[in-house]
């Protein structure tokens, strides 16, 4: 298989995988070293894809224009609403993040591009099995939304707004 060919299916694999994809996995996959994979990854990036690094393997990053940073506060029972405003207008939720007061910043993500994602994330959090981490902060958080354009993270901005959502910083 050629390098080229190789990439395209590395490429094709992870963007259409539900979970990470690891450099072994893929080295395994292909024959390759994982060094090779790790070469393959940088390539597509120069190429401008979003290819993302994460501690559990590689995941194709949203690949939209614009992304920006929303403040919020709402209950759990909301967080569906929330991220179904955003959805609905064309934005992804990226991430959370919270500004603990002793540990600092953490954050998790969430990408959240459907609202069976939102539905997901809400049950799993209400199941008991977890906190979500907005409750450490009394219900404020930041999200990073994605979107095509600014105009749509505009349009996201005025609806959480609207909907009392939006935390001004």
């Amino acid at each position: 298989m050629k390098a080229n060919q190789r990439r395209s299916e590395i490429l094709s694999l992870i963007g259409n995988s539900r979970n990470p994809v690891t450099a072994n996995f893929l080295s395994e996959k292909y024959s390759v070293s994982r060094q090779v994979i790790v070469q393959d990854i940088a390539l597509l990036r120069a190429q401008g894809y979003g290819v993302i690094s994460t501690n559990r393997g590689y995941v194709l990053g949203s690949g939209f224009g614009a992304e920006r940073v929303f403040k919020c506060r709402h209950t759990l029972q909301e967080l569906i609403e929330e991220s179904e405003i955003i959805i609905s207008l064309g934005g992804r939720v990226e991430d959370i993040m919270v500004n603990h007061r002793v540990y600092g910043k953490i954050s998790a993500r969430l990408e959240l591009s459907t609202p069976r994602h939102a539905e997901e994330l809400y049950r799993s959090l209400v199941s008991g099995a977890s906190k979500p981490l907005m409750s450490v902060t009394d219900g404020y958080h930041y999200h990073t939304v994605s979107a095509e354009n600014e105009q749509v993270l505009d349009d996201i901005e005025s609806a959480l707004r609207k909907r009392g959502f939006l935390i001004e910083i």
